[in-house]
This record gives C-alpha cells, structure tokens and sequence, in this order.
C-alpha cells in the first residue's frame, strides 16, 4: 500500500546471545562475529542498497539493539550506498530493531485486524514470502471437497491494476475486522450492482456464507470476472480466512494472551507458570481445541518476553522444571513432529 511495504522476514539473522563476560556485537563491531552472521549482515546490506537504488532513495538510518547499529554502520559505509545517496533524489529513514529486544512482536496476535489474519492463516504463494494462495475453485464449475486441490490456479493479494482491491486492501489493514468485512460486502454489491447481477442486499452481520452466496453471481459472467477478478480475489481470501479453524485458534491465543497479561501483573512468575502447566497436553490427550507443543513454545516465549525482570528462587525452579517435563513428554509423543519440533529434538 502507499503507506506500508511488506518485505520477507529474515529469520536467518538474529542478533547473537553475549556470553559471560564477552562482549557484544556493539563493542566488537562486524569483524569478530561468526562468518555466517557477517555473511548474512553483508547479505541483507547489499539486499536494502539495491531496493534503495530502485527506490532512489537516499536513507537516514536508525538503530536500537547491538546488532542494528552494525547493520547501520556497515550499510553507511558501504561504497555503493555512498554513491547512491549522493545522487538520490528522495528521502526515507529506515529504523533497524534488533529481533531479540521484541519477541513478544513475533509470536503475539495483534487484536482485531483481517489482513494480518489472512496472511497468517492462509498457504503462501509459491515463489512468494509475503503474499498467498486464495483458492479460486469457487469462481468454476469444478466441484470438489479437497481444500487442497490445485488445478485450478491460486490468486493472490496483490492486485495493483485494480482500484477496488487496492482500496478493500487498505481497509483490510486500517479497519477492525468487523467493519473491513462489511467493506467487503459493500464492494461486491457494488460491484455486482455495475454488472446488473441479481445481487439481494441484505442488512446485519456479515458471514463467510453470506459472501461466497455474492461471489456466486460472477462466476457464469465471464465478463463480470474479468472486470472485478481482483475484487472477487480479495473476498475469496477474507471468506477463506473466516472460515479456517486456525481463525478461532487466533481469536483464543488473543484471549489467553491479555489474561496472561492480567496475570503477570498480579502474581509472581511461578503462579503463572503453575496455571499453564495443565494446559500442556500430550498428542492422546489433546482435543482439536486444545494447544499444540508449537503453540505451547510460542505461548512461553510471549510470556517471558512481556514479564520482564524475573526473581530467581527455588519456586521458580521447581515450577519451570515441571513445566519443562511436561512439555518435553509432550513432544517425544508427538507421532508425526513438525519441522519446528524436528528441529529442537
């Protein structure tokens, strides 16, 4: 959008934890860090210099965390960067955050917002890091039950030759999800409206259903298609999205996570911990309600990102210990581990 560029994530680059009694990042500058870490600094410079080049843009660079301001520095001294800011003829300041001072950024889930949950929940398009597949099999006379099915081609988000997307979009990011949905009811009877379809406007709340019975009217009008194929793309992707189990699983990660907050800030940290411990179910145990191991990882890293200081003690040991038990069951029952668990097992 005008106001928001979305560029893919670059996990392979976190900032490396200081030892005891050894120096960080910011005391020792580029050189002395891991080869794969200064490769991948140099990686992501040379990366932001040639979108800058396309871009002209002529950078003002910010940083918070050790590892930000070498990316700062390495990109204000690098050759080709210094002759494109001298000829750049637009302005833009670019801030560096370092991952590690704002975990609970990555793992927690936002509020009320329909583009984040579409982009979270849907498959990504292939080839593509921040954009997705929308199935398009609605919009054809191909009927199947196989949610995976890929004959058809998928569509995507980025719809830049459409006016009516662009605008759905950018309600999609600035609106709650409530009345972005509405918006996209209201763009389709709109749009159904300029192509005489018998479209039936009906008032209250907006449902998945409800939408896909609008998309419905343009799939025998070639014409019709054509006109608004990224309007109906868009819609898809907000009827897909309402409509995937991860959706309410998004919606009780939100809830646990304010109350988690209440809680921080009412009881010590092994109180907390004791009232995570039952939710910890292994693979028999667990109802498709109930949180996985990966949900359970990315709960405690929200905890102990937003908890702050914590004050050791013996209760804090026990209670992290059993915690740990149990999770680490949990896992070694899994009977088919994700790529996360394979990883850390």
């Amino acid at each position: 959008s005008a106001e928001l560029c979305l560029l893919p994530a670059l996990a392979g680059l976190l900032p490396p934890l200081r030892g005891p009694g050894g120096p960080g990042p910011a005391e020792v500058g580029l050189g002395p860090l891991p080869a794969e870490v200064r490769a991948a600094v140099r990686a992501l410079v040379g990366d932001l210099d040639a979108l800058f080049t396309a871009l002209g843009l002529r950078e003002e660079s910010f940083a918070v965390g050790a590892l930000s301001r070498v990316v700062a520095a390495e990109l204000a001294s690098y050759a080709p960067a210094r002759n494109r800011r001298r000829t750049a003829t637009n302005k833009a300041s670019i801030v560096f955050v370092d991952r590690t001072l704002d975990l609970a950024g990555a793992v927690g889930h936002h509020g009320d917002n329909l583009a984040e949950k579409i982009l979270s929940v849907l498959p990504k398009l292939p080839g593509h890091k921040t954009d997705v597949m929308v199935n398009m099999v609605e919009l054809t006379a191909l009927r199947t039950t196989d949610e995976t099915c890929n004959i058809i081609a998928p569509g995507c988000l980025a719809q830049p030759n459409d006016p009516a997307a662009k605008a759905l979009w950018e309600s999609f990011m600035n609106l709650k999800q409530k009345e972005a949905v509405m918006e996209a009811r209201r763009h389709l009877v709109e749009a159904a409206s300029r192509e005489n379809l018998p479209i039936k406007m009906s008032m209250g709340e907006v449902t998945p259903e409800q939408l896909s019975s609008y998309i419905q009217l343009f799939r025998n009008n070639l014409k019709a298609l054509e006109n608004h194929c990224g309007l109906l793309q868009l819609v898809l992707a907000t009827v897909q999205t309402l409509k995937h189990p991860q959706t309410s699983k998004w919606d009780n990660f939100l809830a646990f996570e304010r109350l988690l907050l209440q809680t921080i800030g009412e009881s010590e940290m092994p109180s907390v911990l004791n009232q995570f411990l039952p939710m910890i179910k292994s693979y028999n145990e667990r109802t498709k309600d109930d949180y996985t191991c990966e949900d359970f990882l990315v709960l405690l890293v929200y905890m102990y990102s937003v908890v702050g200081e914590i004050k050791s003690g013996k209760e804090l040991d026990v209670a992290e210990k059993e915690v740990k038990k149990a999770l680490v069951k949990a896992i070694c029952d899994e009977p088919e581990p994700s790529p996360v668990l394979q990883k850390i097992t």
